[in-house]
């Protein structure tokens, strides 16, 4: 009847192999007994117990059987890791460790990493190599921080794919493009791409500028023509936030700014969910995060729909705008369906649904985070600050910015590059594995969950060299390909195929908004300002960023 224990008495037992012999067991002595009301009791007890039994086995599987399986096989390799704890893993560790590093700030001068990732740094502290495991439950979580391994695993996105299962709750703040593996991604990245193409990208320009315009106005308002303190993080979320509703879907900030609010709120959300322990099934219990992330959810997907609606009617009578990224996300899944001549061969709604959802966190957030670090880098570094701004009066004069001339601004290239370097948008990327695999001399069991550490890269000094922890955009004087000691190990927008799509995107606002900003202002770092980088999906400011702002005499005549 159970055929591998009968036979093999020492073979391992699949658990929905043991759960469907169990219930063919138990049917079977159903069928050769009289079904007598005591017979039927009888069976209907036996199918209860079955049933337990085979979930019983499971979950003993799930959380003890199969991750000490997996934990002998990675300790057979030489690999050292965490000894694995029932259920947990090292949730309990990570999540105290992490709210403990965001007790207190620390020194400007000091290396973030302890505090951004205490629990992954004092891991690879403590066991010293390129590749280690740790645990998110009772899956195993391998590291690497090998630069080739990482690009080679970068580099094949259908071998290593995002990762699934934990919360599904955590998939509510943004799927799309960024959630997409195989076939899918190829088919969004195709559709996607065409959107963010340089020629396209500079017909934005005036929105970048009118939004960065907004914003000098208002700290013209506080500083009045003086010096004045402000917490710059806020009104640069502000900006970047106005951006991607005027670049995205062509309204102003006001009517998208409902949208970025809830990405906001559920951002937090996502996170409590992501460090929390999930049972499969409770995400349907009615807790109150899981009814405030489902109502989010509902809204933002709501509002969105009513945005694409109103452009697909627009496009009927022939009227879409082919300036901002609806419309040509738009335009370019119609040519896909029409090229194919197949409906299903473009995007759903539900699909370019998720699409704006990601536009609006990940355009917004990168670009905002990558201008609040290097404003908090050059007001601590007023030399760089000085020589950023002699380039943009010798670049542009009193002209408005260009797409030509932001391409030639070599100095402030040097400063985004440096400052995504100590403040990656991204600290880590997670993938696995649905299959046996081998990455250099490991063999990794189907279901592997890898995590690329691309911070701890960013801060190795055997890469970069004894000032790994000092700001230094020098070292990228002759590019990035020629920045490290090594081979090439930066990783700022993630590598490979599935580099973001939107780089471009942030690099050419970033710098329209610094420019803008070096024209009308100096700017230091407020003694009332504490350094506390931390983690939200992005890294960002803890406690904000305030800056003195001092107003400098309009050099250009117009911003």
């Amino acid at each position: 009847m159970f055929k591998n224990y009968e036979t093999h008495a020492y073979a391992p037992i699949e658990p929905s192999d043991f759960i469907s012999q169990l219930i063919v067991y138990v049917f079977q002595i159903n069928m050769e007994v009289t079904m007598s009301p005591t017979a039927a009791c009888y069976g209907v007890a036996a199918v209860a117990v079955a049933m337990i039994a085979a979930y019983g086995w499971r979950f003993l599987n799930w959380v003890w059987l199969k991750p000490k399986k997996m934990e002998k096989m990675l300790r057979e390799q030489g690999l050292n890791g965490n000894k694995y704890k029932f259920l947990f893993g090292d949730l309990k560790e990570m999540v105290n460790m992490s709210n403990q590093a965001k007790l207190k700030p620390i020194k400007l001068t000091d290396s973030i990493v302890p505090r951004v990732m205490p629990f992954n740094y004092t891991s690879a502290k403590t066991y010293s190599g390129s590749i280690f495991f740790t645990w998110m439950g009772p899956r195993p979580m391998v590291h690497i921080t090998e630069p080739p391994l990482i690009r080679q695993i970068l580099a094949n996105y259908n071998q290593f794919q995002k990762p699934r299962g934990g919360n599904p709750l955590t998939k509510m703040l943004a799927k799309g493009i960024a959630d997409a593996d195989a076939d899918q991604w190829v088919k969004h990245r195709k559709i996607i791409t065409p959107a963010f193409h340089l020629e396209k990208l500079k017909h934005m320009l005036p929105a970048f500028h009118i939004s960065c315009s907004e914003m000098i106005s208002k700290w013209e308002g506080l500083t009045k023509g003086k010096s004045c303190e402000v917490d710059v993080y806020p009104h640069l979320q502000t900006m970047t936030s106005d951006v991607i509703s005027r670049t995205a879907f062509g309204s102003s900030y006001e009517e998208g700014r409902r949208i970025f609010e809830l990405q906001v709120e559920q951002a937090k959300l996502v996170i409590k969910a992501a460090q929390s322990m999930y049972i499969p099934g409770a995400r349907f219990l009615p807790t109150k995060r899981n009814r405030r992330m489902k109502e989010i959810d509902r809204e933002v997907k709501s509002t969105i729909r009513k945005l694409i609606n109103k452009r697909v009617k627009t496009m009927e009578v022939g009227k879409n705008s082919k300036e901002d990224l609806l419309g040509l996300l738009l335009e370019s899944n119609e040519k896909e369906m029409k090229q194919q001549g197949k409906n299903n061969c473009g995007l759903s709604i539900e699909e370019v649904i998720e699409e704006c959802k990601l536009f609006y966190f990940a355009g917004q957030e990168t670009t905002a985070n990558l201008l609040v670090w290097t404003m908090i880098m050059l007001g601590q570094h007023v030399n760089w600050q000085d020589r950023a701004r002699d380039e943009v009066l010798k670049v542009f004069g009193d002209r408005k910015p260009d797409i030509d001339g932001l391409s030639h601004l070599k100095v402030i290239n040097m400063i985004l590059h440096e400052v995504l370097r100590l403040y990656p948008p991204g600290v880590a990327l997670g993938r696995m594995i649905h299959e046996e695999t081998k990455i250099g001399n490991l063999t990794l069991p189907s279901g592997s969950h890898l995590m690329l550490h691309l911070m701890l890269l960013h801060y190795d000094a055997n890469i970069w060299g004894d000032d790994v922890n000092e700001f230094n955009p020098e070292r990228f004087i002759d590019g990035v390909s020629k920045a490290t000691k090594e081979q090439p190990s930066y990783f700022p927008f993630g590598g490979g195929p599935r580099i973001c799509v939107g780089q471009n995107f942030a690099m050419l606002e970033a710098k329209l908004a610094l420019v803008m900003i070096l024209r009308r202002f100096s700017f230091e770092v407020s003694p009332s300002y504490s350094h506390a980088p931390h983690t939200i999906i992005t890294l960002q400011p803890q406690f904000g960023a305030q800056l003195i702002l001092s107003e400098l005499d309009d050099y250009s005549g117009q911003n």
